[in-house]
């Protein structure tokens, strides 16, 4: 039984540190992610704690 080459365990880069962050991506990252955080938003008022009031 032979075995193949050992596999490659070198450090891959970073593809968050490859990317530069402007302000452009910063900007169409944080646009994007508005139905996520209105999602969340949702969750997270259902689970509120209802006012003892």
């Amino acid at each position: 039984m032979t075995q193949g080459e050992p596999p490659d365990r070198r450090p891959r880069e970073s593809q968050i540190l490859a990317e530069p962050a402007t302000v452009e991506r910063c900007r169409k990252d944080y646009d994007t992610g508005s139905a996520d955080r209105a999602t969340a938003y949702k969750q997270m008022s259902r689970r509120a704690v209802p006012d003892a009031s």
